[in-house]
């Protein structure tokens, strides 16, 4: 049975070897020549040089680990589209199931023999890119301080390989359930891209109840902000894009209040925006003693978050697997 699936899969898996050979010598390839550069240009900088050379190491590696992000954040889908939904649903459009289910192996240990063999090709596929692309792309990682963006966490370490099993099982068992290929691979590509836009964009941040800290506008919170404005007037002002470094903001829009606890209004900040400078300003801003609060995840769970997510989405592998047992035994008669 082993022979067997390896004969029906060799092509896909001679395909699949030979351009994550290719990506491994790309990976290898940028991963030291970051770790390079930022020897060279970042460790050891003058704090008058940092800053440009920061800009321009993060400018440079933008693209390449942001190309190779995508392709592995796609490797899942294709998994599950290409290997997952034709897995039955082939078998059972070219009736060939009639006369594989009719042998010696039972169809429970035919499945078991498909899943396993398939399913372990993904997850190593998946776990060796992720693996590379953690190692070459950590020092840029360490640069962007983004370790919690959405496309780069699910890039990194250990999460790929849940994601790449779940998108497999579900393209086999969707293509179970429907017994067409072609429909199949559309659901499963459309219930995975679902599931990966709601994940990072409504459910990754409930995993632990976030950290909500008030913060003074001093100058040190001032240099990191991205903004500050009104809406209208008598509304009050609010700033942009403050963050920690390490940490994951929750809310990109934080509403200032007074020492009072009122809002800033634009009235109060009328003094400050006649200042001859937005340095000026911004500092005379600061000297108001005015606070906001900002929510986030702190930068220590990161690797909770990793393990829960990839916990997750195991147990929905297995609560796959085993409709898919039970649907090939009670359904596919």
């Amino acid at each position: 049975m082993i022979w067997l699936t390896w004969r029906q899969f060799r092509v896909q898996a001679i395909v699949t070897a030979a351009a994550l050979a290719a990506l491994t010598v790309y990976l290898l390839l940028i991963g030291f020549g970051s770790r390079d550069a930022y020897d060279t240009g970042i460790v050891g900088c003058t704090p008058s040089e940092c800053a440009a050379a920061l800009q321009a190491f993060v400018h440079d590696y933008n693209a390449p680990f942001g190309i190779i992000g995508a392709v592995l954040l796609a490797i899942p889908a294709l998994a599950g589209i290409f290997w997952g939904a034709p897995l039955v649903a082939r078998e059972l459009e070219e009736k060939t199931d009639k006369l594989v289910w009719n042998q010696s192996v039972t169809r429970r240990r035919w499945l078991a023999v498909k899943l396993g063999l398939i399913g372990l090709t993904t997850a190593a596929v998946a776990g060796l890119l992720s693996l590379l692309l953690t190692w070459s792309a950590s020092r840029y990682d360490q640069v962007t301080g983004e370790r919690f963006a959405a496309l780069t966490f699910v890039a990194r370490n250990v999460v790929p390989i849940g994601y790449a099993l779940f998108a497999f099982t579900l393209g086999a068992v969707t293509g179970m359930i429907v017994r067409r290929t072609l429909p199949a691979m559309a659901i499963t590509l459309a219930v995975f891209a679902a599931v990966q836009i709601a994940v990072p964009n409504g459910i990754r941040q409930h995993i632990m109840p976030p950290v909500t800290e008030t913060v003074r506008l001093d100058a040190a919170a001032v240099s990191s902000i991205n903004g500050l404005g009104f809406r209208g007037e008598g509304t009050g002002g609010s700033i942009h894009g403050y963050t920690k470094p390490g940490v994951w903001p929750l809310v990109e829009e934080m509403h200032l209040y007074k020492s009072d606890g009122s809002a800033y209004l634009i009235a109060d900040a009328k003094p400050c925006m006649v200042m001859g400078s937005f340095e000026e300003s911004m500092a005379c801003t600061a000297g108001q003693d005015l606070h906001f609060t900002f929510t986030y995840q702190p930068g220590d769970r990161y690797w909770p978050f990793q393990w829960i997510e990839l916990t997750a989405f195991l147990v929905l592998t297995l609560l796959l697997t085993g409709i898919g047992f039970l649907w090939i035994r009670r359904r596919l008669n």
